[in-house]
């Protein structure tokens, strides 16, 4: 079984530490490198929120069936993830200890209450007083009471406190770092040149005397932990309640899940860790990891701008596409043809245009949208919520089961009942993941109608990070499909299977985009038998589908040429039957790589589509996904030359090898970075556009 594949779980560990080499490569701009400790650090929290919590449950199941899902016995990845985690995680110190050496070349300093002068302190203390105090509420440790509910995602000081008097005890007490609030970063007063932060646990730290005076204690000891809880949780079967009451009930119960990492300060007070570990119950199965003195280290994501103009990440400006640059409407323009959007290059606008103009449109009748994460203040609700007002009939398909947005999407969901839209939740056991909208206007008596599909979520917060692909287009038979899957959500009793089986161009999940994906593949590996040109190039977030799997090693054995693109899990494996080995990378770089884009030689029909679909079973079996088939051959050109700009990476692109070693491709020549290359090539097309644009005028 291990030569078959590499187990999901450790694959993804792999990804991480491409992700930790950003941070590592001391030739990205200092702000992104201490970003991508900040990404490092959050992936590695929801890994064992999700992954390890799953493993863990998984080993209570002497169970043949789970180890083949696993790829190996649960326990062995456990005691695998253990040993890789931990060897990160020295990487990962080492790292941000040479970071703050760069740091501190620039005059930017991160201080504690050991290293203030009189002027931190006081300010220190004011800022305390002011802003701090009222947000905290210490809590005291007691051998005979239980240990008091500890939030998952936040960060806690454990705290040794004595009397001169007490010389062999010791008093304990834990405080929550208030940073949802407060933030974690506090600027102090700085000399000129200087630039001093201090992070908020060490301002409570620093304060410690004050908030414990009442007892009179002398003497205080100091470190910070964090809980790591599971974050599944079961829908209960109970048919009185409805979808909406079992996702608030499940999200209450998330809070209440067990503990399956411990991380603290390796310089904790060893009493008051014993006494930490034997309150939270937690075993030789759990994962207790000694760090360094900060954790919750996600918060660097958004680390202060305090680096002026030096160090910048290099500033590549979204821009709008060329085919909406001359002050036609996007919707004159997406009636007319199809347009492709490529983001983070492209700007996201011309999306929430479209919107707005269906709701300002006196002949727009009806929108019907899909939603899975939104931005905080979505610009694509308020464009949906002024149609209503308008008088459009305007119906959301919102996701209440998108991990870790449960709470918000629970959120937008009465926000947007209240507003008079129709807000659909799915159905029973499918997540809907697909990325769709449908916009219908009635003119002369003549139906009209228009929209888009995506490989990301209707997001202009993510949009700027994240690259993803979005085909907007009139028509007739993808707008016809996109209306099947909407009476779908409309009637969630209905068989998903039964009722999509009647799409005719978009490739949907569950069932049929698998069985499209094995029909390509089919059609390759018989032109490589023939000793005819067989090719595929796949570009997904991950692969970890067993079945999908196999018919690749399929392809590769007959001789079919296959490049893969793959951020993160990759559970594939070179053999040596392979008559054509598979070629893969993994491009980790400032934009997260998000689209999924699947290109088949066809015998040189080159059929391509783009989807929301990873190549993984919970997508292609469990959820609702489309794919759309691009057919403008324009359109077509471009994507292949995206991909090939991608193939040709020698900076950013990692191999995927058989042993996960992450080895950078070996340059040849000249260095190509694909996200340069990439918006140097769709900057240069639109300028080339708007240029015959003017001349024609």
């Amino acid at each position: 079984m291990t030569d078959q594949f590499n187990p999901r779980d450790i694959t993804w560990l792999a990804f991480n530490e491409r992700v930790l080499q950003e941070a590592m490569d001391e030739s990205v701009p200092l702000p992104l490198r201490i970003r991508f400790l900040g990404i490092f650090s959050n992936n590695l929290d929801e890994f064992f929120r999700v992954r390890v919590a799953g493993l863990k449950r998984a080993m209570d199941f002497k169970n043949k069936i789970l180890s083949e899902s696993f790829y190996q016995p649960p326990s062995k990845i456990l005691k695998n993830i253990t040993e890789i985690v931990i060897e990160q995680q020295a990487n990962f110190n080492k790292t941000w200890d040479k970071i703050q050496e760069e740091m501190a070349e620039k005059n930017v300093f991160i201080k504690t209450h050991k290293n203030l002068n009189r002027q931190q302190r006081d300010f220190v203390r004011s800022y305390f007083d002011e802003e701090v105090e009222s947000n905290v509420i210490p809590i005291l440790l007691h051998q005979n009471t239980p240990m008091p509910y500890l939030r998952d995602k936040s960060l806690y000081i454990g705290v040794a406190m004595r009397k001169k008097e007490w010389q062999y005890e010791s008093r304990y007490a834990i405080i929550e770092v208030p940073s949802r609030i407060l933030g974690r970063f506090v600027l102090l007063p700085s000399e000129s040149g200087e630039k001093n932060v201090m992070l908020l646990e060490d301002v409570i730290i620093a304060n410690l005397p004050y908030i414990f005076s009442y007892f009179g204690y002398d003497d205080f000891e100091a470190h910070c932990f964090k809980v790591t809880k599971d974050a599944e949780f079961d829908l209960d079967n109970d048919i009185r309640t409805t979808l909406v009451e079992k996702i608030e009930k499940a999200v209450k119960s998330r809070r209440k899940g067990k503990p399956t990492r411990f991380t603290f300060d390796k310089n904790m007070d060893k009493a008051l860790l014993e006494f930490l570990i034997k309150k939270l119950q937690l075993t030789s199965r759990d994962s207790i990891i000694p760090g360094a003195k900060i954790h919750n280290f996600k918060h660097f994501m958004d680390f202060p701008d305090v680096f002026k103009a030096i160090e910048k990440p290099q500033e590549r400006t979204s821009f709008t596409h060329p085919d909406f640059t001359d002050g036609q409407r996007v919707t004159d323009v997406v009636l007319r043809k199809d347009v492709l959007l490529t983001f983070p290059y492209h700007s996201y606008v011309p999306v929430i245009d479209l919107l707005r103009e269906a709701a300002m449109d006196p002949d727009v009748k009806t929108i019907q949208i899909t939603a899975y994460r939104l931005a905080s203040n979505s610009k694509i609700v308020n464009a949906l919520i002024n149609a209503v007002r308008n008088g459009k009939d305007v119906t959301v398909m919102v996701e209440l089961r998108a991990r870790f947005d449960e709470e918000n999407n629970l959120k937008w969901k009465e926000r947007l009942e209240v507003e008079g839209v129709k807000v659909l939740v799915g159905i029973p056991n499918k997540k809907v993941h697909a990325k769709l909208c449908v916009i219908k206007k009635r003119v002369n008596n003549k139906t009209m109608q228009y929209g888009f599909v995506s490989t990301g979520n209707f997001n202009e917060k993510t949009a700027k990070i994240y690259g993803d692909n979005l085909l907007m287009t009139c028509n007739r038979s993808i707008m016809a499909d996109i209306n099947k899957i909407f009476n779908l959500f409309r009637k969630p009793k209905l068989n998903p299977e039964e009722a999509l089986k009647n799409c005719k161009t978009l490739v949907v999940c569950p069932k049929y985009m698998r069985e499209k994906i094995e029909w390509h593949i089919n059609k390759e590996i018989s032109e490589a038998k023939a000793g005819r040109k067989a090719m595929m190039i796949i570009k997904v977030n991950s692969l970890s589908d067993r079945g999908l799997i196999l018919k690749l090693y399929e392809a590769a054995e007959a001789g079919v040429t296959i490049k893969m693109i793959v951020r993160g899990i990759y559970c594939a494996v070179n053999k040596k039957s392979f008559k054509q080995p598979i070629e893969a990378i993994s491009i980790v770089d400032e934009y997260l790589e998000h689209s999924r884009i699947m290109y088949f030689y066809n015998k040189g029909q080159e059929d391509i589509y783009i989807s929301s679909a990873d190549w993984m079973t919970r997508n292609l079996d469990y959820r609702v996904e489309a794919a759309v088939k691009i057919t403008s051959k324009p359109l077509k050109n471009e994507i292949k030359d995206l991909l090939e700009i991608q193939l040709k990476d020698n900076v950013k692109a990692r191999i995927l090898d058989n042993k996960l070693r992450n080895k950078y491709v070996k340059k040849d020549g000249t260095e190509f970075r694909s996200q340069i290359e990439i918006y140097k090539y769709l900057k240069n097309k639109a300028d080339e556009q708007n240029q015959r644009r003017m001349k024609a005028l």
